[in-house]
């Protein structure tokens, strides 16, 4: 049962590839070699996050989109948690259920290391990141109706102004997309006021539309399809600072103020919500840079991905952990029924302030995770399982960081 669910999300991670969800790195590159590049030292590669999630049985329990197993809930279509400490306080409050699951199944609970940890808690926050695919039809109907017609042709319908658009069908990542309409976007701009044709707005769902038409309409290229790895959040923020972003706008209210602060916009934005919100609001911000002097920055798609990455990644700790609050929550949960601090406590378990890898965010989530702790029968006069909301989560593990040893 495990193998076949393992293989079913195997087929997942093919048709958001093929869906093109997933969004460009520096060079666009075939699946074989994409996979080889991957990076391996970074906590929060989704892709690698996605192969925790196959390859340590989660699949075996959790469907992504319907593909996969049927015990818990679909990750992908379900409510659930928007930061690192919701989904690891999920995992915490849920985990004497899970490993019930796992034991009548005849399944060994998988370890999983601090790098693994990060990597799939980034993957389940990604999952918001990708599209359903959109209506061709609709699409068909706004390449009208917001004048893309008059200057793009697709299929050999349409003007000559601007370039063919056909080159969607082998890059159609809406990466490629916000790239070109950010690049493109002053010029496109001048020639439609040139024109008299009114600069259209897209909301994220027309974009969809759009796109979806654009490919189906496009002749189909004999190189076939590029398919791409999702971008790096750490780079991201460096080109944040590098391309002058930090100067109109902040994160996490440190940054520019003439820009809203990209930390705090609405949750649930998809890869191609970004795209139109740049294309929207590309006019105002461009004047403004222009206005402060700043240069308006050409991106890569391997650029424009990492930004995205980041921007949307912003979340990822969302809770103000502080670490004066974890005492309290050690003797509220009952935590020190098993387990002592500095010799003060239970005696059943460890003492937390030995703990070994406690130094980051996903070492103790890992260590949580890995809790040995759980009998099918607890012993009379055992506390009951704890649970924790995010921002307790986030307290315990700045606790936990600041007590612990270095392994």
């Amino acid at each position: 049962m495990v193998a076949a669910s393992m293989i079913r999300f195997s087929k997942m991670l093919r048709v958001l590839t093929l869906a093109g969800g997933l969004a460009a790195v520096t060079l666009l590159v075939p699946p074989k070699l994409a996979t080889a590049q991957l990076p391996t030292g970074q906590t929060q590669s989704v892709l690698a996050g996605s192969r925790v999630f196959g390859t340590r049985g989660c699949s075996a329990c959790h469907a992504i989109n319907g593909l996969g197993g049927e015990l818990g809930p679909d990750l992908a279509s379900s409510e659930r948690p928007k930061s690192f400490y919701g989904f690891a306080a999920a995992m915490w409050n849920h985990l004497p259920n899970m490993v019930a699951q796992m034991r009548a199944m005849g399944i060994d609970r998988p370890r999983l290391t601090p790098w693994e940890t990060g990597a799939l808690i980034a993957f389940l926050l990604w999952l918001d990141y990708f599209d359903p695919p959109g209506d061709t039809a609709t699409g068909r109907e706004l390449f009208s109706e917001k004048s893309c017609i008059v200057c793009h042709q697709v299929g050999r319908t349409g003007g000559v102004a601007g370039p063919s658009l056909d080159f969607l069908n082998q890059y159609g990542s809406p990466v490629q997309i916000a790239t070109a309409l950010w690049n493109h976007g002053p010029s496109m701009s001048t020639a439609m006021s040139e024109r008299g044709i009114r600069r259209p707005t897209f909301s994220g769902s027309e974009l969809v539309d759009l796109i979806a038409f654009l490919k189906s309409a496009s002749r189909r290229l004999p190189e076939g399809s590029m398919y791409v790895l999702p971008g790096r959040a750490e780079e991201g923020r460096r080109l944040f600072e590098e391309r002058s972003c930090v100067e109109c706008h902040s994160i996490q209210g440190e940054g520019g103020k003439v820009g809203p602060d990209l930390s705090d916009l609405p949750g649930g934005r998809s890869l191609v919500d970004f795209a139109a919100a740049m294309w929207n609001k590309a006019p105002a911000m461009t004047a403004a840079m222009r206005q402060a002097g700043i240069s308006v920055p050409q991106l890569g798609a391997g650029e424009m991905a990492d930004l995205l990455a980041y921007l949307y990644l912003v979340r990822y700790s969302t809770e103000a952990a502080n670490s004066d609050r974890g005492p309290q929550l050690v003797r509220d949960k009952g935590c020190l029924g098993c387990h002592s601090v500095s010799g003060r406590g239970g005696d059943a378990a460890s003492d937390l302030t030995q703990a070994r890898g406690l130094t980051s965010q996903a070492g103790v989530i890992a260590a949580l995770w890995n809790h040995v702790l759980i009998s099918d029968e607890p012993a009379p006069g055992t506390v009951t399982w704890p649970t924790f909301t995010a921002d307790e989560m986030a307290d315990l593990a700045a606790y936990l960081q600041t007590i612990g040893r270095v392994p």
